[in-house]
């Protein structure tokens, strides 16, 4: 069987943090674990991102670093601006462009021959809807779970976004702690996980950044004062991986259609199971009895604690390994990329539209 010729493939990644970022950044993350596949299976690959990224595909960057990491280092809706173009002015190098940023980049796509596969990481606001809408008869773009499709929009696939194991241990022993890990944000659900700690009993760790300060100083800062919750600031990826695998399970109580959830993931790769509310993504990512538990209630979190110790840690990782690896993922997007500049180039030859002609492939597990 003839391999598949290797692809020109442009990844044009946010600045708000650094790819990979230090820290939290998990577009900047997905961005870096698809241009590093690529380029290991042998794709010609320019990742577009700030400046102190790593890589081991061909950077281009305009912005130092990132702004989040940085702030007021320098004007991000300037950087915003030249880092998109310089993608763009580079289009017909590439075979396929791939948008890891957002919404902006679709407003540059009619002026390049070039296809633009956007994955969308979720709707901040049904505002910028609209930008989609009015660029889905030329775009091709990627759902991170079926939840988060848009009946509005035509999708090319859905992908989950899949993970590198290599920094995450397995523990098959964990301690007597209970997670939060994320956003400290009303959205995730942090204050939930403090009452649900308190009523079973067991101590709660809360990692993350504080997105938003006056919800984290009524409802949260107080707690810290009580015996048994610790909030531990930003973690970078060492401090994740021990506080992952040493908690007897991750509470993700969020209050919103999550679209997908890296951290869910990383956690069950640690062996720890998760207990969510059923919102978003969580039921495609979570099976119930066997990685976690689907609650509807903080009374059904608290059972939910009680009975983690009945399942099995191993099988946790093995569902990570069966559907959300790195190397699932990027072989997906390889892919789709390849039907998606062969579907170009035809076009190309004959004058016809490609959107018109392609078909709609899941290529989540």
């Amino acid at each position: 069987m003839k391999e598949p010729r290797p692809l020109r493939i442009g990844v044009l990644a946010s600045i708000a943090h650094r790819t990979p970022p230090h820290g939290y950044g998990p577009w900047e993350q997905v961005a870096s674990t698809l241009a590093e596949g690529l380029a290991t299976l042998g794709h010609d690959v320019t990742l577009f991102a700030t400046a102190d990224s790593r890589t081991a595909a061909r950077l281009h960057a305009v912005a130092p670093c990132g702004y989040e990491e940085e702030p007021g280092g320098y004007d991000v809706k300037v950087s915003e601006c030249l880092h998109i173009a310089a993608a763009f002015e580079r289009a017909d190098e590439f075979d396929v462009l791939s948008n890891q940023f957002d919404f902006l980049p679709l407003t540059y796509s009619r002026l390049v021959s070039t296809p633009v596969v956007t994955t969308i990481h979720g709707f901040s606001s049904e505002r910028i809807v609209p930008v989609y809408r009015a660029y889905d008869d030329i775009g091709h773009y990627v759902a991170i779970s079926d939840a988060d499709r848009h009946p509005d929009l035509t999708y090319d696939a859905t992908i989950h976004h899949g993970i590198d194991l290599s920094p995450f241990t397995f523990q098959d022993r964990p301690g007597e702690y209970l997670l939060f890990l994320g956003r400290i944000h009303p959205d995730k659900g942090t204050h939930l996980a403090v009452e649900v700690a308190r009523r079973a009993g067991l101590p709660l760790v809360i990692a993350g950044i504080v997105q938003d300060r006056d919800y984290f100083r009524e409802l949260v800062e107080p707690h810290l004062t009580t015996a048994g919750v610790t909030y531990v600031g930003p973690v970078g990826p060492a401090e994740r991986d021990a506080l992952l695998g040493g908690a007897l399970a991750l509470l993700h109580l969020i209050g919103f259609a999550e679209p997908f959830g890296l951290s869910v993931v990383e956690s069950l790769a640690t062996g720890t199971p998760v207990i969510a509310y059923p919102l978003g993504s969580m039921p495609e990512i979570i099976r119930p009895g066997r990685t976690g538990f689907l609650v509807d209630d903080v009374d059904g979190a608290v059972e939910a604690v009680d009975r983690v110790g009945s399942l099995s840690r191993r099988r946790c990782l093995d569902d990570v390994e069966e559907r959300f690896t790195a190397a699932r993922m990027v072989a997906d997007y390889a892919e789709l990329f390849a039907r998606v500049a062969s579907a170009s180039s035809r076009s190309t030859r004959s004058g016809m539209s490609t959107k018109a002609n392609r078909t709609d492939a899941s290529l989540a597990p």
